[in-house]
């Protein structure tokens, strides 16, 4: 592992399970929490290979493999590694640094059609690593692969910022909405969803 994230500096040591217990709580309770699986079901084709980047407690690749696509997750955290094998068995589950993700080295080495990275994921990487975690990201694309990306506003990653670090990890921004559920995006949105494409080679 490289830098700390801020999932772990910005937290407690008790912050992971109280995240594992919300999830479990919400699922048990009924709650919609597959917003994002759809949009990204909804950019691919049947029976895809999805990376789920910052898989948490896997509730998103869970969903995706519900609908029947191929998905990898992977997690800083060795404790939503755990409930996501626990509670989603089905897809692969990683323990790993997106800024340093190599997949082929945990026997991953075919492309991936889609990324999702949410969760606010962005704004827990460690401070500096966000281009770099972009890059590695999208390297484990296939050419012409797509990438969905939401965080929160309010987390101190600069949607400027953002940017800028979409363009060096050589990504090309196709569409943003202010929701997973596609509602239009304005410049006083408090959550960005930005769908980025790794240019045909």
């Amino acid at each position: 592992m490289g830098k700390p994230t801020r999932w772990v500096t910005e937290t407690g040591p008790e912050h992971s399970q109280w995240y594992i217990d919300r999830f479990r709580r919400l699922a048990a309770e009924g709650a919609d929490l597959a917003g994002e699986a759809r949009l990204v079901d909804a950019l691919v084709a049947p029976g895809s290979r999805i990376l789920d980047a910052g898989c948490g407690t896997g509730r998103v690749g869970a969903a995706l493999a519900a609908r029947g696509h191929t998905v990898v997750g992977v997690d800083a955290d060795p404790a939503l590694i755990e409930a996501a094998r626990a509670d989603h068995p089905g897809p692969r589950w990683f323990v790993g640094d997106l800024a340093e993700l190599d997949l082929a080295a945990d026997g991953e080495p075919e492309p991936f059609d889609a990324a999702v990275v949410a969760g606010n994921v962005m704004a827990f990487v460690a401070p500096g690593t966000e281009a770099q975690v972009l890059r590695r990201v999208a390297a484990h694309l296939r050419p012409d692969g797509v990438m969905a990306v939401g965080f929160g506003l309010d987390r101190g990653y600069r949607l400027a910022d953002f940017d800028d670090d979409t363009v060096t990890a050589g990504l090309r921004r196709e569409h943003r909405f202010a929701t997973w559920d596609l509602r239009p995006w304005r410049e006083e949105s408090g959550f960005a969803v930005t769908l980025l494409r790794r240019p045909a080679e």
